[in-house]
């Protein structure tokens, strides 16, 4: 079975938004930047208790979690109708 992919785009935006940075984001959750760069990039999955303490630092609604750490990341190829399609 293949990993889930998820699209971390907006989570990144909201780590800009209130963090500035990566690293200052890393800090506060006590983890390595290294770490955070894994999680974001789909290296590394997210645990229960990083995602419950990044929802705090980063002030994200309870009906929003999932928009941030749950989104299905969708590839520029798709097949509809057995039919290829390329985004050009």
């Amino acid at each position: 079975m293949e990993a889930m992919v998820y699209d971390y785009s907006k989570l990144k935006g909201r780590i800009k938004e209130k963090f500035n940075t990566q690293k200052s984001f890393a800090d506060a959750m006590h983890i390595s930047s290294q770490t955070i760069s894994y999680k974001v990039n789909n290296n590394v999955e997210w645990t229960q208790a990083e995602i419950d303490k990044a929802i705090t630092l980063l002030d994200i609604p309870a009906e929003e979690i999932h928009v941030y750490f749950f989104a299905k990341k969708v590839e520029n190829n798709s097949t509809i109708g057995g039919n290829t399609t390329n985004d050009c």
